[in-house]
């Protein structure tokens, strides 16, 4: 039977609103706010780290096994490395810029973060619908259930400290049905209590920090 792929839909979503949304909330922060800007940065580090994560995964542990079980993958295999080679630029550019925004919260030190953003985003726009048209399809073929489950505990395992519950809700709040049928389908009971006890608040004050600063 086909693996169920479709955590890495979810997880596209979350990409595609997380780093569509960015621009805004740096953009939001006023001149020289180092603590706003500490806490959106924050956000789009752990935005980052997921996406980096993402992509070294399947570059390490998925492509070469769809091209040898699937060769008539093996074009569309060549163009998901060609288009994680693209986005890696701006990802590395993101990276480096961060820390000095971070530090300082003024509208210079963000301009290289907003410019590393829009190449993500341009990226993004493209390599999505490319990989669940011709790759997921064909990952759900032939990959196994085992494999495909460990490239999400793999991406759990990259969200930085601090940032599981904001990471969980951004993940919720990009799904159509604002995450009820991820909850179900994906986190066990203890976690959907702790979700509904503590994480939720947890993500809806990071959100209200992200937008209008701490405070």
């Amino acid at each position: 039977m086909p693996c169920d792929v479709s955590g890495m839909i979810d997880i596209h979503r979350t990409f595609k609103a997380g780093f569509g949304g960015a621009a805004t909330l740096v953009t939001g922060v006023r001149e020289g706010d180092a603590a706003h800007a500490d806490i959106v940065a924050a956000h789009i580090h752990a935005l980052s780290a997921g996406l980096h994560s993402h992509h070294e995964y399947e570059d390490g542990h998925f492509w070469e096994p769809v091209t040898q079980r699937l060769p008539s993958c093996a074009l569309h295999v060549e163009r998901m490395k060609e288009q994680h080679a693209a986005m890696l630029v701006f990802l590395n550019a993101l990276d480096a810029a961060l820390p000095a925004w971070r530090a300082s919260g003024t509208h210079a030190d963000a301009e290289p973060v907003l410019q590393a953003l829009v190449g993500i985003n341009r990226c993004l726009a493209e390599h999505l619908p490319d990989e669940e048209k011709n790759v997921v399809p064909a990952l759900e073929e032939v990959m196994t259930q085992k494999e495909v489950d460990a490239a999400g505990q793999h991406g759990r395992r990259a969200v930085p400290k601090g940032q599981a519950f904001p990471f969980l809700g951004a993940i919720l709040a990009a799904q159509p049905d604002g995450g009820e049928t991820w909850l179900r389908t994906h986190m066990p009971l203890p976690g959907r209590l702790a979700w509904r006890l503590i994480g939720k608040k947890q993500y809806l004050a990071n959100r209200h920090a992200l937008e209008r600063g701490p405070g």
